[in-house]
């Protein structure tokens, strides 16, 4: 169903040509057992236009694969005639100079001539990679034909590797299960490597909206709880810098001081205090606010009102201390 369903959207988008398009088709397929990888699947090179065909073919294939796996691991067909001048193998270098991202897999070694070999290719005389080569039996056309599944298939390749006189050596590192342990190691590699970088970026955006956040100010919670919270914080800091101040712990704190030693004190002294608590106007204020009613012990109302006055007269020196 899934094969069926890429031939046909295949077709839709080319029509039932022999033509290519550069428009991937996206198949998703999810297992609780394998991490979230993307595989590509790529045409194999070409190195002339089939009938049918656009003369152009062979460079768009060659551009198509180009796009990939200049920043992927891609997949990529050969020739094993001289694998050294192969056109993947040559790409590959092109792409991947170092050999880091490349890996060399020879496919159908089961349909090579009687009495030749891939020996020379797998063990690294014919063209050397930084990994090593693995060799891979897939099914044949008439397997699939037959819808051999996968597990038939990965064991009838164990079986041809250790029954090969030519590679039964080099069963153990051969197959398609050995491939994706491989790769299943380069990936942890590739991840581990990465994640110090990655740790170090997260840390320099976090600083960086730390800093953001302190240029314009943190939020302040809808709820009553939170808004005190925030207001307790931000009294603890400032009791903190100004004690620091006090102490000498910050430029200034003489400053601090000669406010409240000096300029507090003289404006203080300047409230008009003898007017407001003269006796003349305490006997007119206890009159205007208690009446005639009795006092158990004072005059409650009107001391009252005498202290909220003289609050008020506090008022413009404790704003002129705090600016």
């Amino acid at each position: 169903a899934v094969r069926k369903e890429i031939q046909d959207e295949t077709d839709r988008i080319t029509g039932k040509t022999k033509h290519i398009s550069n428009i991937p088709i996206h198949l998703s397929v999810y297992s609780p057992n394998v991490v979230n990888l993307t595989l590509i699947d790529l045409p194999g090179l070409t190195k002339v236009a089939v009938e049918g065909q656009l003369d152009s073919i062979v460079d768009d294939i060659e551009n198509m694969v180009r796009s990939y796996v200049e920043k992927r691991i891609g997949d990529v067909g050969h020739d094993l005639g001289d694998i050294a001048t192969s056109d993947a193998i040559k790409l590959a270098k092109e792409v991947d100079p170092t050999g880091e991202r490349t890996f060399g897999v020879l496919t159908k070694l089961d349909l090579m001539d009687k009495g030749t070999n891939a020996l020379d290719v797998l063990e690294g005389r014919s063209y050397r990679l930084q990994h090593p080569w693995v060799g891979i039996v897939n099914r044949s056309q008439a397997d699939i034909n037959k819808n051999v599944d996968m597990v038939s298939a990965r064991q009838k390749e164990r079986e041809y590797f250790e029954s090969s006189p030519e590679y039964g050596h080099l069963a153990h590192k051969m197959g398609s299960e050995y491939l994706a342990k491989l790769l299943s190691q380069h990936l942890e590699l590739v991840i581990r490597q990465r994640i110090p970088s990655i740790i170090a970026l997260i840390n320099k955006t976090i600083d960086e909206l730390n800093a953001e956040l302190d240029s314009i100010g943190r939020p302040v919670g809808v709820d009553s709880g939170a808004q005190l919270y925030t207001i307790l914080g931000m009294c603890r800091a400032f009791d903190r810098v100004f004690k620091e101040h006090i102490d000498g712990g910050r430029p200034g704190g003489h400053k601090i001081y000669g406010v409240f030693d000096n300029q507090l004190p003289a404006a203080l002294k300047k409230l008009p205090f003898d007017r407001h608590l003269s006796t003349q106007n305490v006997r007119k204020i206890v009159a205007e606010a208690d009446g005639y009613q009795p006092h158990l012990i004072a005059p409650e109302q009107g001391i009252r009102r005498l202290i909220d006055g003289s609050i008020t007269y506090f008022t413009g020196p404790a704003e002129a201390c705090v600016d």
